[in-house]
């Protein structure tokens, strides 16, 4: 391995490091404020619930953390020491060409998969159940991996094939007409997912006619919202967390609503979660999302297509100029530029977030989505008092307070 292979490695350690640091502050944070309620919570939360908000945060980052130190182990061992032998083993069943390239990404991300699943037993089955939330059973859980599976394989291997043909036919140009398949299945993907992939995992039916319906039509109406229906998921096969999401474009629009959510949450809660979505529609944020990550994904190919290019982007590592070895070399190495890109990405997210609750408020009041928010990080045991460093580095939404906080300044 060169000095520049070294250095990457080390970045990858660096990153980890400030990433177990961060969460060191976040337990730090919410163990000091364990036993006082905030003041603008103490009428509707009682302190054992905060006590096991707090329980279950520390449990998570914890959790959190392990699993940090331990993916970049592992990113570290497949550059320095995985890749080749790999490759090697892959060279000796598969002939020259396209399809070794393939093989190798393939075995690569299988392995990778299996180093993972103990992570994601633990979480399900320990972290999880340990709290209430896990309704996963281990059977339910393992089909899933089958389908997740399947459905990558699927998608996957003719992307690999298509993306690694092209790159032979057209050397120079590739990465643009590649960039340009990608953004298109990207695209795509928002109205595939919720009406072809989401289905393969959860149940979804209509919204049962009623009083609850009707309230829920009216909103739409009156926000302008032009959708092919309400659909309620069963999500509490898998978990006890409520959420709820629209999704697609055009008339391919679909608001869906966790079965868990609508278990717990009164209806005037409701109405004011869905005028919070429907905010994000009026403001274009899933198009923006859409453009963010167009030029995120265009600054990759460009990276991907100079890796490509030469050699010297997998000489840093020693191993052998295969485009397969230099996609998965790459995906390993761009860690630590992606987690310090991450504070951007979440204030981004944040501010959007900022303005679906100040639409909420302008269409269904303030008190409703105060009384949602609360009762969402109730249920969901989210905690009350994250750490300030941690929240702008990490979250997507603002935290809970501050949220309040704004909603009750607006008047």
């Amino acid at each position: 391995m060169s000095l520049m292979g070294a250095l990457i490695c080390m970045a990858i350690a660096l990153s980890a490091a400030l990433g177990v640091y961060l969460r060191k502050r976040q337990i730090d944070n919410v163990i000091a404020n364990r036993d006082a309620v905030p003041a603008d919570f103490a009428r509707d939360v009682a302190l054992e619930e905060h006590h096991r908000a707090a329980d279950y945060t520390i449990a998570r980052t914890r959790f959190s953390m392990a699993e940090t130190v331990y993916e970049a182990t592992l990113s570290i061992l497949w550059l320095a020491l995985w890749m080749g032998p790999l490759y090697a083993l892959v060279a000796e069943l598969v002939a020259p060409g396209l399809s070794r390239s393939v093989a190798f990404v393939l075995a690569a991300g299988a392995i990778a998969r299996l180093l993972e699943i103990p992570f994601s037993l633990a979480n399900a089955f320990w972290l999880e159940e340990r709290f209430g939330f896990n309704r996963l059973t281990l059977a339910t859980f393992f089909v899933d991996e089958l389908k997740s599976s399947a459905l990558a394989l699927a998608i996957g291997l003719p992307l690999l094939y298509g993306m690694f043909w092209i790159l032979g036919a057209a050397p120079t140009t590739w990465w643009l007409f590649a960039y340009v398949a990608f953004m298109a299945l990207t695209i795509a993907m928002t109205v595939i997912y919720p009406t072809v992939i989401a289905p393969m995992f959860n149940k979804f039916t209509a919204l049962e006619d009623g009083a609850m319906k009707s309230r829920m039509e009216a909103l739409l109406q009156k926000c302008g919202f032009e959708s092919n229906g309400l659909y309620v998921m069963d999500a509490s096969r898998r978990s006890a967390h409520g959420n709820a999401y629209f999704s697609g474009f055009g008339k391919a629009k679909r608001i869906v609503f966790f079965d868990t959510l609508l278990e717990k949450h009164t209806p005037e809660e409701i109405e004011s979660i869905l005028a919070h979505e429907l905010g994000h529609f009026k403001f274009g944020h899933v198009r923006q999302m859409i453009v963010q990550s167009a030029v995120i994904a265009f600054a990759g190919f460009a990276v991907l297509h100079w890796a490509f290019a030469n050699a010297t982007f997998a000489g840093w590592f020693g191993l052998p100029f295969d485009p397969g070895v230099v996609l998965v070399a790459l995906l390993l190495a761009q860690e630590p530029i992606t987690h310090l890109l991450h504070p951007l990405l979440a204030w981004r997210s944040r501010r959007n977030e900022f303005e679906a609750d100040d639409f909420a408020r302008r269409i269904v009041g303030k008190e409703p989505m105060i009384s949602a928010l609360t009762r969402l990080t109730r249920d969901n045991l989210s905690t009350l008092t994250p750490d300030p460093l941690y929240a702008r580095f990490y979250f997507s939404h603002p935290p809970v307070p501050v949220r309040v906080a704004q909603l009750r300044a607006a008047g």
